[in-house]
């Protein structure tokens, strides 16, 4: 069959999207926790760095040494200058708050929006028109709440222990937690001591105050109501781990952390109601606590998801060293596929998602409680409201949802789940995966759906996100 061919019959395949939206009102309740913070998006330019090493006097030999964390302000500088003389992207945190009242001085915000793994998921949740979504939140002064989308079904806790909506909550005594983003475009310059610099590639430094979800500090009194028997909640997505490290800045434990965080949610399963809990896996960089969070959290909750970097960086650590670098020379679906065997394996989980450019693929256990028609069905409705997010800038506009319905699947993605297709047959059997993106095996099941690709996108922020929660909540 060739690729037109195969469009139309995803145009088929993807025909019952509106429809499959619809049923996402059906859920009684979901929880999101435990990240939500403040990204504050920076533009800055070639000429901007030179008036703030101007005004600071800096000297060349400043900017040799290199940071770790930001102990005071001129810190930021040396990092800004470092991620836009080579095109990276890093992030840095600011140890005091001292440090950080100087540095929002120094800033002003293009914009303002909705950061963290738990706030960009219940957002996205409640305007799908979950029923009631309880968003955790560290911290929630009136800075924050604004970030919640002004929605009935949106809702947190007070000083109180009130349920209200996130958008109205003002939790006076909580400190904002921003994120500093400073972006900077390729091709800019900076006169650096009578040496032009270019950028190579547009990036960002991210400067962060966030003392609480750092250390995955967890609110009680959110904690102690939404366990209450009259609240009903049929999903727990769990997100926020990644900032965690072996030892924490206090001197405290990581793994401490975790464990603390398993009590709370193991305790929160009892209470719900046959809940299904999920896992999304973020870049983790320090390794002890990245295994950890595989060996603990990935072995005892029902799905888990993750991007191509995210599987690479799990492969490292459950010793799986030359898939990792296969996965990262070559990285496409068949690899890619490869790498989530391995981790199946090593974990047990029970479902378990990648989503990938161009293709979405679930590896699931027999007899798992979503059926592959239905998963097929919730990451067909990931796929366009994620090109919806990315074609339209927002999500915060009902009507931008499905915007992308009537869209064809993307080349890009019908060769990569040819190749997956190719690779089954091989290793496992004939199988019609190109044509309906389903192939059960006697040990397991795979869906696999070619996406949307929007050619320019007006946002990439918090996409894996929304593509694993939307297509966990649309699979019904």
């Amino acid at each position: 069959m060739n690729i037109n061919s195969l469009k139309q019959v995803w145009k088929e395949n993807f025909g019952n999207v509106p429809e499959q939206f619809d049923k996402i009102s059906e859920i009684n309740g979901l929880i999101s926790a435990f990240n939500a913070n403040i990204d504050a998006v920076v533009k800055i330019s070639g000429k901007q760095i030179e008036k703030f090493i101007s005004d600071f006097n800096f000297s060349e030999n400043f900017f040799n040494e290199k940071n770790i964390y930001i102990k005071k302000t001129e810190d930021v500088f040396r990092g800004l200058f470092h991620c836009f003389k080579n095109g990276i992207a890093e992030e840095q945190i600011i140890l005091d708050e001292n440090t950080f009242n100087e540095i929002r001085q120094l800033f002003t915000a293009d914009k303002l929006q909705m950061g963290g793994q738990g706030g960009i998921v219940a957002n996205v949740a409640a305007i799908c028109g979950v029923q009631n979504v309880f968003v955790h939140c560290a911290s929630l002064p009136e800075m924050q709440a604004g970030l919640f989308l002004d929605l009935p079904n949106l809702l947190s806790v007070d000083e109180g222990k009130n349920i209200k909506s996130a958008h109205k909550i003002r939790r006076k005594n909580d400190i904002p937690l921003i994120h500093y983003i400073l972006e900077f475009d390729k091709n800019d310059t900076v006169n650096f001591f009578g040496k032009i610099i270019t950028c190579p590639k547009s990036n960002r430094f991210i400067v962060t105050y966030d003392p609480l979800n750092f250390k995955l500090h967890i609110n009680n009194k959110f904690i102690e109501k939404i366990a209450s028997p009259e609240i009903n909640y049929e999903y727990i997505i769990l997100s926020g781990y990644q900032m965690l490290q072996e030892i924490l800045p206090d001197g405290t434990s990581g793994k401490e952390k975790i464990n603390n965080s398993l009590t709370v949610v193991n305790n929160l399963k009892k209470t719900g109601k046959n809940t299904l809990i999920h896992f999304e896996i973020a870049s983790t960089q320090d390794k002890i606590i990245r295994k950890y969070l595989i060996d603990k959290i990935a072995t005892q909750v029902e799905s888990i998801g993750f991007n191509e970097r995210e599987l690479i960086d799990i492969l490292k650590v459950i010793n799986e060293i030359d898939l990792a670098e296969k996965c990262n020379t070559e990285t496409n679906s068949v690899n890619l596929f490869k790498g989530m065997l391995k981790i199946f394996e090593y974990t047990h989980t029970p479902r378990m998602q990648l989503h990938m450019f161009g293709v979405y693929v679930t590896l699931q256990k027999k007899r798992f409680k979503i059926t592959p028609l239905q998963n097929r069905k919730g990451m067909q409705t990931a796929a366009v409201i994620a090109a919806g997010k990315a074609g339209t800038g927002t999500l915060e506009i009902k009507e931008n949802l499905l915007w992308a319905k009537d869209k064809t699947v993307s080349e890009k993605g019908l060769k990569e789940l040819q190749s997956l297709s190719e690779f089954i047959t091989e290793s496992y059997g004939e199988n019609k995966l190109i044509e309906t993106g389903i192939f059960e095996h006697t040990d397991f099941d795979i869906i696999a759906v070619p996406t949307i690709i929007i050619d320019k996108p007006v946002t990439l922020v918090g996409m894996g996100d929304t593509i694993s929660s939307v297509s966990l909540i649309a699979a019904r």
